[in-house]
């Protein structure tokens, strides 16, 4: 009953043009995904899916999402099962699992808010933000499923699953445009991926020190990487 309620309440704000609402979902596995969904307009067509750092909930993109708002894309801010309490937001999909797991159990996660925004939001085109773990999992969600997004956005890729070529042995079959970034110390760690990639790249590295995951974007070096991005978007991802 809950979830119809949510869905039909989702309908109803879309239909109004509302700018905001948490939403839920289930993941393959049954677990609930929590989720903050934001939109420019009712009309907007692009969703940007946000998936946050180690540690964190949907609260890392609180002032991303306005940013991308702003720019005309919707967003979809959400909380994996791996994480924790963010910018004083609680991660409720970590509540509803019982607990934090390790990182590769928040795929369902992940797959099913990409779902969400293409199916029940009505995304003509489903942008995907990764940040520190769950940047390198964008990655190897993209080459395994070409239906997963038209482009992926990934702030500090990095090997942390357990083998040291757990995303390198995927990204060369990625399709979609790729961003990669980091702090500029962690250039090392994405700049191999980015000679893997056969579809389209931009590598960027800052010239300030910049900062770990997506947390860049809100960092005092956040500029450089916005203008970045958003070059990366108005040509690969337009709203």
């Amino acid at each position: 009953m809950r979830r119809l309620l949510i869905a039909l309440t989702s309908a109803l704000l879309l239909s109004t043009g509302a700018q905001a609402k948490t939403v839920q979902f289930p993941a393959s596995d049954g677990v609930t995904v929590t989720a903050d969904f934001n939109t420019p307009s009712a009309a907007a067509t692009t969703v940007i899916v946000l998936y946050h750092m180690a540690g964190a909930s949907r609260g890392e993109y609180l002032k991303t999402a306005e940013r991308l708002n702003a720019l005309g894309y919707a967003t979809l801010a959400v909380d994996q099962r791996s994480g924790g309490q963010f910018n004083g937001v609680k991660n409720e999909t970590v509540a509803a699992a019982g607990g934090s797991t390790n990182f590769v159990d928040a795929i369902p996660d992940l797959i099913a808010a990409a779902a969400w925004a293409r199916q029940t939001a009505g995304a003509q085109k489903v942008g995907v933000l990764g940040s520190s773990y769950s940047a390198g999992l964008v990655l190897v969600l993209s080459a395994k499923d070409r239906g997963f997004a038209d482009a992926v956005m990934s702030f500090s890729p990095g090997e942390y699953y357990g083998a040291d070529d757990y995303v390198a042995r995927e990204v060369g079959n990625i399709a979609v445009p790729v961003f990669l970034t980091a702090a500029r110390g962690e250039t090392g760690q994405w700049k191999p991926l980015q000679t893997q990639i056969k579809s389209p790249v931009i590598g960027f590295v800052p010239n300030g020190s910049g900062r770990h995951g997506a947390s860049a974007l809100d960092s005092g070096d956040g500029a450089e990487y916005w203008e970045a991005l958003e070059m990366f978007l108005a040509q690969h991802l337009p709203p």
